[in-house]
């Protein structure tokens, strides 16, 4: 693996076919008050491009495009979250999405445990560390352990879609994770819109 630093958006000549692995780092857990820091991406190669973003004008054409284009699916592990701060903050309603946490809950019923770390763990056998998960991601300078911590987030979710989507069929249920990741756009609106808490497909 190969880890390269952007500043500010990606270089013109970088493009991604076919699928691209997304991730972020942000100053907190609400999209609505914590700014997004940095955004990672690994294409089908296994090498990790990290964008470090400028906060205070989020001009980033080529990636808003990247993540706008139909033509490369976007493959997240909870893509609620990453969706509704790139809307936030980066103006963009990223499309198509295919996120592995929602595969995994879909297929991995035997288990309770779908966090990034349990999938790596029992899908391909590697340890990730999470010892950066709550660095300081608006610093100017990262470091070489944030950008590793950063990298491991995107570098395995093409091996992991690729297995769940072979148990996906194998239990029928392809069809009906496709409609959750199509549903998750409104979903995401609803967090941003003040629905983040409440089910309003509940009877109560």
């Amino acid at each position: 693996m190969t880890i390269h630093l952007h500043k500010n958006d990606l270089p013109d000549n970088l493009t991604f076919s076919g699928a691209v692995a997304v991730d972020s780092e942000t100053m907190g857990l609400n999209p609505l008050r914590d700014k997004l820091c940095l955004v990672q991406l690994c294409g089908s190669d296994g090498d990790a491009h990290l964008v470090q973003l400028d906060r205070s004008s989020y001009d980033a054409p080529n990636l808003k495009n990247l993540l706008a284009d139909p033509a490369v699916e976007k493959i997240f592990h909870f893509a609620r979250f990453d969706f509704a701060v790139f809307r936030q903050y980066l103006g963009v309603e990223t499309k198509p999405i295919y996120c592995t946490k929602i595969a995994s809950r879909l297929v991995r019923t035997y288990t309770d445990r779908h966090g990034l770390k349990e999938l790596v763990r029992e899908l391909i056998g590697v340890e990730m560390s999470k010892q950066q998960q709550s660095s300081d991601w608006g610093a100017a300078e990262l470091s070489d352990s944030q950008k590793e911590y950063a990298a491991a987030d995107v570098i395995y979710l093409h091996e992991i879609k690729s297995q769940l989507d072979q148990m996906l069929e194998r239990e029928g249920r392809t069809g009906l994770a496709r409609a959750c990741f199509g549903f998750l756009p409104a979903r995401c609106y609803l967090d941003l819109a003040g629905w983040d808490d409440v089910d309003i497909f509940s009877h109560s």
